[in-house]
């Protein structure tokens, strides 16, 4: 069993809540100069979840399940809303506290960057009785999370109860965890260069759709983890050659150029300390029993 600081670690509630689908005008212009109107962020989003394919729909940045936001908070970097971020971990429980949908108990699988969103999946049943503006407070738990017997891991944006669910192996001195796919730092866009890796996620970029297809990353699912080789997110979002970070695909594919399904943070190390086995079923669905997988 891994060693870990869990029992250090402090829990605190953050609230928000359902935030309605958010846009700037009607068209945005794809990769190709080609305007379009689809759906986009924000909102209940009944028809696609975690388990799903990240490609293929018709939208762009579509974030599955349901998308929440720091209450009544209109500016996006408001410093309740970048809490609100930046506290929730992947695999924390969320709660419904008001509207007819209140006691429903949900699980956070992402967070969105620029938007600042936090992404939940309930239940079928439970978004029935959804409504925008439903108040839903999560049990932040896990920013701090440090493994004891792997110093050079930087861990971010992980519920304990997650990191335990993972079936991560020792591999010497290394930890070895599974991962759906390997993305190049080269194919990395919209969010690098980011002050730091604790709020939102970064874009694989999608605009060679040859080179997505030849390496197999049309495949990918919301809750898939990927190892994002060669990219240092210790302190903020950069190319390093031989580090390593894994993530999770929190948002769907892109149309707009320099962005395409969105990867939140989790492990990351440089000294060696982390490597990957490849792995189709690596997706935090399965271990979290959410999205397609309950």
């Amino acid at each position: 069993m891994l060693r870990t600081n869990r029992d250090k670690l402090v829990k605190m509630s953050v609230l928000g809540m359902v935030s309605p689908p958010l846009r700037r005008g009607a068209f945005r212009i794809d990769n190709q100069g080609v305007p379009f109107v689809l759906p986009g962020v924000g909102g209940i989003t009944y028809n696609v979840k975690v388990g799903d394919c990240a490609f293929g729909w018709e939208g762009d940045h579509v974030e599955p399940c349901v998308s929440a936001a720091a209450v009544n908070d209109r500016n996006r970097t408001d410093e309740r809303n970048q809490g609100f971020n930046v506290l929730s971990c992947v695999g924390n429980e969320a709660v419904v506290v008001s509207g007819d949908a209140k006691g429903a108990v949900g699980t956070v699988t992402g967070m969105h960057g620029g938007i600042e969103h936090v992404l939940i999946d309930f239940a079928d049943a439970d978004l029935e009785k959804l409504t925008v503006e439903d108040k839903v407070q999560v049990k932040a738990f896990g920013q701090g999370l440090k493994l004891l017997d792997y110093p050079g891991i930087t861990v971010f944006n992980l519920d304990p109860g997650l990191l335990e669910a993972i079936p991560v192996e020792s591999s010497g001195d290394s930890l070895l965890v599974p991962v759906a796919k390997r993305v190049p730092a080269k194919l990395m866009g919209s969010g690098i260069g980011a002050a730091d890796a604790a709020s939102g996620d970064y874009d694989i970029t999608t605009s060679d759709k040859e080179l997505i297809h030849e390496l197999g990353l049309d495949s990918l699912c919301f809750g898939d983890l990927v190892a994002l080789e060669d990219c240092d997110n210790r302190y903020g979002r950069s190319y390093r050659g031989g580090a390593l970070s894994i993530g999770v695909v929190v948002h769907s594919d892109c149309l707009v150029a320099g962005h395409g399904p969105g990867v939140t943070t989790l492990f990351t190390a440089v000294d060696g300390g982390l490597e990957v086995i490849e792995d189709a079923e690596a997706n935090i669905g399965r271990w979290l029993r959410v999205g397609r997988f309950r």
